[in-house]
């Protein structure tokens, strides 16, 4: 048996090798070769390793920035995927390794890998190599065929607006995230909305965000935003999407705008002929839970971020 890891070049074919075996090995956080290069291009820096069992292409490997934390943040985001059939044959230790050293490499001293809870056998992998659990987000999704479309209630004052109707509002739409982004139930380190530039080219402009599924609550006397959502295809789907983000001002919650951009957003979709919605809130944020479970979503497994070592000693097999 002879396992090997090489670096991916940036090429069409090691990228679509990789995009392939993610979204079999993973296919409930798909990626495509464009969502790769949407990367590169706005975090510079990230780096694939492909894994060879027998000289057959059977995993994967991926480290870069974690895009919503500030660069200096001690940690790079990883991912590790081993098609099924070549598990348990050390593909995924000498892919991890290989991780670990590029970590070493870029001056960072931990990793944030993200698992689901409904692959129990890959949390243990993790957890036997240093790992703990460091989020766990609980993860719903909404079935769009047959459902009633959602009542839009908003309180009086605010209205709706689209990004397609009013691009304009984009500078509003990063003062709330400045504001909101700090206030994410999580782990200990909060969330990043970064510069107006950072923010558009994350959170607004990419491709797989549309205009229409991205709703805006403004004041309609001052033109302020005070809360947004938004929604972003499933890299390579036009039919399932999740929520981005939905976020409001401090000052005006409590008063039924997330869930009313939320319902937007819904209807939105139902507008676009998608069939599925899903969205993940870390397990202490109780209002956005809440504001779920009324709208009808369903549970699904939860998604952990495992955070380890970049340095670490005897691994067990």
């Amino acid at each position: 048996m002879s396992i090997e890891v090489r670096t991916a070049n940036t090429g069409t074919d090691d990228l679509a090798t990789i995009a392939r075996i993610i979204t079999i090995a993973r296919p409930d956080d798909p990626t495509t070769v464009d969502e790769m290069r949407w990367s590169d291009a706005t975090y510079p820096g990230s780096r694939r390793f492909i894994g060879t069992l027998d000289g057959e292409d059977v995993g994967v490997g991926t480290v870069g920035r974690i895009h919503a934390y500030p660069p200096e943040f001690d940690a790079l985001w990883a991912t590790l995927d081993v098609l099924a059939g070549a598990r348990r044959r050390g593909v995924g230790t000498a892919l991890l390794a290989t991780i670990r050293a590029a970590t070493i490499e870029a001056g960072k001293s931990e990793l944030h890998v993200p698992v689901s809870d409904g692959r129990p056998e890959a949390v243990a992998f993790l957890l036997r190599r240093g790992f703990t659990e460091y989020e766990r987000a609980a993860m719903v999704d909404l079935r769009l065929a047959g459902l009633e479309r959602p009542a839009i209630g908003l309180a009086a004052g605010l209205r709706l607006v689209t990004l397609e109707s009013r691009p304009d509002l984009v500078p509003g739409v990063h003062a709330v995230a400045l504001e909101a982004f700090d206030d994410i139930p999580g782990a200990d380190d909060p969330m990043a909305a970064g510069d107006l530039a950072e923010f558009r080219a994350r959170d607004v402009d990419r491709a797989i965000i549309p205009s229409w599924g991205f709703v805006m609550a403004v004041d309609d006397v001052t033109d302020q935003v005070v809360g947004y959502a938004s929604l972003a295809f499933d890299p390579g789907s036009s039919t399932v999407a999740y929520h981005d983000m939905t976020a409001v001002l401090r000052a005006r919650r409590g008063q039924g705008v997330a869930t009313a951009l939320k319902a937007a957003t819904i209807s939105a979709a139902m507008d676009h002929g998608l069939e599925r919605l899903y969205t993940g809130n870390d397990v202490d944020n109780a209002p956005m839970r809440a504001v779920n479970a009324r709208l009808g979503y369903r549970p699904l497994p939860d998604w952990l971020t495992m955070r380890g070592p970049a340095r670490h000693g005897m691994m067990t097999p």
